[in-house]
């Protein structure tokens, strides 16, 4: 929860928390950024779009650079452009201020629900298996002899990968979430996914963790079938 109203962070973090959920609220998009780095992504962001310093357009953009973290918008602004431009380019759902706290949990519920649940522990250092690890804000791997750096597509197409872990993501899915204001071919989702596979695989041409599904997409194996 990020927020520069901490009367809004309190009623939000006593909802959800109520709910199950754990929460880690932040009064400003830089601390939220800073946290990130510390102890790794959350699930899911709630985030104040207007706040003094970086606001929630920018904190959005900061994160989807390595991951595509999902995010509900919550403002008072009610302006339809407004409201457009978060739908079309960051969030998941737009709340407007005041917001009754039930609607603004089974909202989040849902987007939770749509999304799916990451297949591995989010920390500052997600461990996949004894060879590899990924640091998603930092934008590197850690293997087990070296650190690597990703590029922010590198690394965004790891945490799109690794979200869906056991599931073929299709080579549409993926363009469409890497490159949602752009037509951008199938070709250059190549070139990435074997850049990538040079940087984390020991064997690129036998992967282990980036599995090509012929005609269709990519697959990241689930933690227990690396076991």
């Amino acid at each position: 929860m990020v927020d520069d109203d901490e009367d809004i962070c309190a009623l939000v973090r006593a909802t959800f928390e109520h709910a199950g959920y754990h929460v880690w609220t932040t009064n400003s998009a830089e601390a939220a950024l800073a946290l990130i780095q510390r102890i790794g992504l959350p699930h899911l962001a709630i985030v104040d779009l207007h706040m003094p310093g970086m606001d929630g357009f920018e904190f959005c953009a900061a994160v989807q650079r390595f991951s595509d973290l999902p995010v509900i918008l919550l403002t008072a602004d009610a302006n339809e452009a407004t409201i457009v431009r978060c739908i079309e380019q960051y969030a998941e759902d737009y709340v407007t201020k005041p917001f009754r706290p039930r609607e603004l949990l089974a909202r989040a519920g849902r987007v939770l629900r749509r999304i799916g649940d990451f297949g591995y522990t989010l920390d500052a250092q997600t461990r996949i298996d004894e060879g590899l690890a990924v640091d998603f804000a930092g934008q590197r791997a850690l293997l087990q002899t070296k650190s690597v750096t990703l590029t922010p597509t590198e690394t965004k197409i790891l945490y799109l990968l690794m979200r869906n872990s056991g599931h073929t993501v299709t080579n549409d899915f993926l363009l469409r979430r890497l490159y949602p204001e752009g037509d951008v071919f199938e070709d250059t989702l190549r070139v990435h996914i074997r850049h990538l596979r040079q940087k984390i695989e020991l064997n690129p041409a036998a992967p282990r963790y980036i599995l090509t599904q012929r005609g269709a997409g990519y697959r990241f194996p689930r933690a227990n079938e690396l076991a």
